[in-house]
């Protein structure tokens, strides 16, 4: 993950002790705080592309409205990270392509 977050922690914020990846690199989030949040706190980048022209979507609504949040996690698609709270070991994945009714494994 390459681009710079937006997002800084505020003085005397709980510190980040949940351990995740996305994509293969570390993500830290807070007990309590969604995927989506953690994700934007880490780099703001996009967690899935469009499946016309491949461009990058990041969470927008954080409140499962959108859908520009949906990522793969521990192997099942269409995952909303905004709607998701984040835990210990989970295995992020970017999504790339359509979102189809009922498409998990």
């Amino acid at each position: 993950m390459n681009a710079v977050s937006r997002f800084r922690d505020a003085p005397g914020a709980i510190p980040r002790t949940i351990r995740m990846t996305f994509n293969g690199e570390q993500v830290l989030a807070r007990p309590g705080e969604s995927v989506a949040a953690a994700l934007l706190a880490q780099d703001g980048g996009a967690t899935r592309s469009t499946p016309v022209t491949g461009a990058g979507r990041t969470p927008y609504c954080m409140m499962g409205v959108c859908f520009d949040c949906l990522v793969t996690i521990d192997g099942r698609h269409n995952i909303q990270a905004c709607m998701t709270p984040a835990r210990d070991g989970m295995v992020i994945h970017r999504q790339t392509g359509a979102r189809r009714i009922g498409d998990t494994p």
